[in-house]
């Protein structure tokens, strides 16, 4: 076990929260692609991704408990946050159809305004930079955008 360092400044905190949401996105995914268990991606993700270095650029360190927390819930609540994806998309396309990168992402934000207390906007505006990380020429983050904004106003109307 590690000694704690230094504190760290509500920005870092904030910058590593981002970093674990984007990451939960790309976990997901790969969960996907690779049918590699929840345990063994979280694993991977903590050795060889939070604060690695790749050609001379460093990742961000990412909120551990985040997350966790996030891959978690993504998989244990999978059918329900599928099922709100499904309802906010049109009818002609289910989440089996979408791009597996935006299925990963529905899935983490899913998680994350079902299962915890951060403010649906904050999550949809999280969410939505991730989206333009992802595709940052498309309609994506606009699409992003609107299903979401549908999905945590099904799941916590009182926030709205």
């Amino acid at each position: 076990m590690t000694a704690p360092g230094p504190a760290l400044s509500g920005n870092q905190k904030r910058k590593m929260k981002s970093a674990a949401r984007l990451y939960a996105v790309q976990a997901l995914f790969q969960m996907e692609q690779s049918h590699q268990t929840a345990d063994q991606v979280v694993r991977e993700f903590l050795e060889h991704r939070f604060g690695a270095t790749y050609d001379g650029a460093e990742m961000q360190d990412g909120d551990i408990a985040l997350f966790r927390r996030l891959i978690e819930d993504a998989v244990n609540h999978q059918a329900r946050i599928d099922q709100m994806t499904d309802r906010a998309l049109v009818a002609k396309w289910p989440i089996a159809r979408i791009d597996p990168t935006l299925r990963g992402l529905f899935r983490a934000a899913g998680a994350e305004v079902t299962q915890s207390d951060t403010p649906p906007k904050v999550v949809i505006a999280e969410f939505v930079d991730i989206a333009s990380a992802f595709y940052p020429e498309g309609r994506e983050p606009a699409f992003v955008n609107a299903v979401l904004d549908h999905m945590a106003r099904e799941a916590r109307p009182e926030a709205f």
